[in-house]
């Protein structure tokens, strides 16, 4: 029988060299999935409460799934976690591309990093087998010339590298982790804990095949959505575009497309950055195994910048984060932006929301040229978009204040410069917004790893009826969210389809499994089933999520986060500059209801939203009561 899991964690301690196979066995695979889970039972049992997220007590684990490396369009996915030097809180990212199917295919189910080297190195696996390997000749090199030189010494081009540029060796707290040249394990700053341990890669290389128990059924399903694909079914419009590959106005007539910082509704120049692929497209591209080709490639030469296709191309969120929160209409400036941002590790989303603060705060005049060593920090000036984007990975200048969050750069600039920060727990919002997707109101503020659009309800799509009837998204649908409901309303409606989108969203993060392909929750129910041999149920899967959900709530709460912390940006209670959010924010009172309705709905205390000890009995995790404050 062939099992779609090893019963094998990798740990590797980088102070003293040692490296151990861990067995944890069936049952807390099964309860655990991978992803979000293993990141949180790491988290809280090893990591000490106050434990400095750049200082060596600190963990980073690399968790796959049960899903991961099955030949199945969407399974290639790996979650990377760690207290975030970003946020102080639950840090996670997911990551898509090669490293995640070389690493599960290599014989290990998750991998543990401990200990900080004391110097440069890169982790070799491959077949079951690990070792630790001198990397001082890579330290200070792009993503694109560590892979070349790696696959030179190990004399393979087939070996795959997740690894940090020098945005995550100077430790930027929104620097990320790299699978490969194009994708991303973007959020929470894991990329600064990697360069902390002076761990540049992980290479790996593997060889057995991953099946799974039922290899035809999984055969089958990959055979069904492939054709899907081609016929234009299943993720038609990413397929031929990808994310932001289209015309954007409509983002922008809706409000939905931040505009210089969140704080405009109306960009004409939007047609700049608009069909990108019939601008300077090369082609499109997917991630290991998946049908859904939906990865933009990129290439242009002008007078003004070079675009290498070796790094991809921008996503909807790099195009929104590089592009029209900074006011940059210049598809090839924002397309060099997001090169450079591979190039050095750098969270795309937290770069660009971050220079557009910095904008926003010239533009205003609490920063000037002597700031800014002579650049014109202006809206709309694409060059000096990438100047700060060079400036934030090699900390120079203003990019050294700007490289520490948030928090950090409103204590350099002064207090004032506190009302441009578009942020939750100090992480930047991604490219949605919140006043207009109230969904997202409720997901950016009480989401344990700060703004994320990824595990957030975008509930755009509620509120229509048509004749056939209520048709939300597909997965509500299979929850029992019926009838549609208000855009505006923070209602426990709302707040009843924010916690089932989320417990499904983050249950995929633990599989873990790519969104894109669309799949089902009674699909991804089946082909659990198929891949492990274990009889799961869609009830199960989702208690799956939940788990995750309540383990990184207790993390936080473990950290010193209370309610105080479940709010938006302020920026977020007030209209735009014109356009269709220009009438109004969101309501803080309803906000602040909406969040305790939450708390009473996920088994949490109302009042303090700390998760009870029932709670984590039904969820099979009472353990984590242990780590609650008292």
């Amino acid at each position: 029988m062939s099992r779609s899991f090893h019963n094998k964690i990798l740990r590797v301690n980088l102070t003293d060299g040692t490296i151990k196979v861990e067995e944890p066995g069936q049952a807390y695979l099964r309860r655990y999935m991978g992803g979000w889970n293993i990141v949180a039972d790491v988290l809280l049992k090893e990591v000490p409460q106050g434990a400095d997220p750049l200082g060596p007590e600190n963990k980073l684990v690399f968790a796959p799934g049960v899903l991961t490396g099955l030949p199945i369009s969407g399974a290639t996915r790996t979650a990377v976690g760690a207290k975030s030097p970003l946020t102080g809180a639950f840090g996670a990212a997911e990551m898509g591309g090669f490293w995640s199917a070389e690493f599960k295919r290599a014989g290990f189910d998750a991998l543990i990093v401990e200990g900080v080297s004391p110097k440069p190195v890169y982790l070799w696996i491959t077949d079951g087998k690990a070792e630790i390997r001198d990397a001082s000749h890579l330290w200070g090199k792009t993503t694109k010339e560590t892979q070349a030189a790696i696959q030179e010494e190990l004399d393979d081009n087939r070996v795959r590298c997740t690894m940090i540029g020098p945005g995550g060796e100077n430790l930027v707290r929104y620097a990320c982790v790299m699978d490969g040249l194009k994708d991303a394990a973007g959020r929470t700053g894991l990329g600064a804990v990697m360069g902390s341990k002076r761990l540049k890669a992980v290479a790996a290389r593997g060889t057995i095949n991953l099946n799974g128990v039922d290899a035809d059924t999984i055969r089958a399903m990959a055979r069904r959505a492939a054709q899907e694909v081609r016929e234009g079914t299943r993720a038609a419009s990413l397929a031929k575009f990808g994310t932001g590959g289209g015309d954007l106005e409509g983002g922008v007539l809706q409000g939905n497309l931040p505009i210089r910082n969140f704080r405009d509704g109306e960009f004409p120049e939007v047609d700049g950055l608009s069909y990108i692929m019939d601008k300077i497209g090369v082609q499109m591209e997917g991630c290991w195994g998946c049908a859904v080709r939906c990865k933009k490639v990129v290439q242009a030469e002008t007078e003004a910048y070079s675009v290498d296709p070796s790094y991809g191309g921008p996503e909807y969120e790099t195009l929104g984060s590089l592009g029209s929160t900074c006011g940059v209409s210049d598809v090839v400036a924002v397309s060099r932006g997001n090169q450079l941002c591979n190039a050095y590790s750098l969270d795309t989303i937290a770069t660009g929301v971050t220079i557009a603060f910095a904008m926003e705060c010239y533009e205003n005049g609490l920063l000037t040229k002597e700031d800014t060593d002579g650049i014109d920090l202006r809206f709309g000036n694409g060059d000096a978009m990438i100047a700060m984007v060079e400036k934030i990975a090699k900390r120079e200048g203003l990019g050294d204040v700007l490289a520490d969050g948030y928090e950090a750069a409103v204590a350099k600039i002064g207090q004032e410069a506190a009302m441009y920060v578009v942020a939750t727990k100090n992480q930047a919002y991604p490219m949605h917004e919140p006043r207009f997707k109230r969904g997202l109101a409720i997901g950016y503020a009480v989401s344990p790893t700060g703004a994320d659009h990824c595990h957030s309800l975008h509930d755009s799509n509620l509120f229509n009826a048509t004749e056939e009837g209520f048709q939300p998204n597909g997965r509500l649908r299979e929850m029992g969210v019926l009838e549609p409901m208000a855009l505006e309303s923070l209602g426990p409606e709302k707040v009843r389809a924010t916690i089932y989108n989320s417990m499904a969203s983050i249950m995929i993060n633990c599989l873990p499994m790519c969104s894109m392909p669309g799949w089902s929750l009674d699909e991804l129910t089946e082909m659990v089933r198929a891949a492990t041999g274990w009889d799961v149920s869609p009830y199960e899967l989702l208690k799956v999520g939940e788990r995750a959900m309540t383990l990184a709530r207790v993390f936080n709460m473990r950290e010193g986060f209370t309610v105080e912390d479940d709010r938006l940006a302020e920026r977020s209670y007030g209209p735009t500059r014109g356009g269709a959010l220009a009438d109004g924010g969101i309501d803080r009172e309803e906000l602040r209801e909406a969040m305790h309705t939450y708390y009473g709905m996920m088994g949490w205390d109302p009042a303090t939203g700390v998760p009870l000890a029932g709670k984590l009995q039904e969820l099979d995790v009472a353990w984590a009561a242990a780590y609650l404050p008292t």
